[in-house]
């Protein structure tokens, strides 16, 4: 499903390398976390697969698809097949919670009924059901990041990517947050998870690649990457 291909990535203005001749291949449904110090290279590997940056070098793969290689107008259908959710949640303040999640719809012209229906099947998957009509402000953090993955997934996308999903909750809501990742895992969902939760990744046992200063330096099943 994801292929990366000696990719680099070069901040040119900070005068630093994000990515250096990173290969891995993660397949369809596969759920895999990927770990390191601040500044590893996490977050860039995951803002190259829906083209939020372009690679500097080598190529990034989804689907067979050569995602730095597509044109401009291509790139929102990229994106509507990856649902991204972030540490800061990025909800707006001024919709509902229903309002929220339904936003992806609205911006590719699903019916409203349609969209109702989607949008509610979202959040009783993360068990928000009960708060569409809530504002953000009014939600607690674990609710907050339930609301964000709710929106990432109304489009069923067959990518999910999470950067940091559980930095801001105490332990007992970062386990309740990766069980939900775990359960799109298993419904056929590929899901790649950046997050610095050494403990909370070991506990889990899925597949988990490690960066260091730009490379993928290890897998969980210790075989050195190449």
């Amino acid at each position: 499903m994801i292929r990366l291909d000696r990719v680099s990535k070069r901040y040119q203005q900070a005068g630093r390398d994000g990515l250096r001749g990173v290969s891995l291949a993660i397949g369809e449904g596969e759920l895999v976390f990927i770990t390191g110090h601040s500044g590893a290279g996490k977050s860039t590997l995951l803002r190259l697969i829906p083209r939020l940056e372009r690679p500097s070098g080598g190529r990034v793969l989804v689907g067979g698809v050569d995602v730095g290689q597509l044109p401009r107008r291509k790139v929102p259908l990229l994106r509507q097949r990856v649902g991204v959710t972030f540490q800061d949640h990025r909800l707006l303040g001024d919709r509902t919670v229903f309002g929220n999640v339904a936003l992806p719809l609205e911006i590719v012209g699903i019916p409203r009924r349609e969209a109702a229906r989607r949008v509610r099947a979202a959040l009783d998957k993360v068990g928000l059901l009960g708060k569409e009509g809530a504002y953000p402000v009014t939600l607690s953090g674990g609710e907050q990041q339930r609301a964000g993955l709710a929106r990432a997934v109304v489009n069923r996308p067959p990518v999910l990517l999470a950067d940091e999903p559980t930095g801001n909750l105490d332990p007992g809501l970062s386990d309740e947050i990766m069980r939900l990742f775990t359960a799109f895992g298993e419904i056929g969902t590929t899901v790649l998870v950046a997050t610095h939760d050494l403990g909370l990744v070991e506990r889990l046992g899925y597949r988990t690649l490690n960066l260091r200063q730009g490379e993928l330096v290890a897998d969980r099943s210790g075989r050195e990457a190449a």
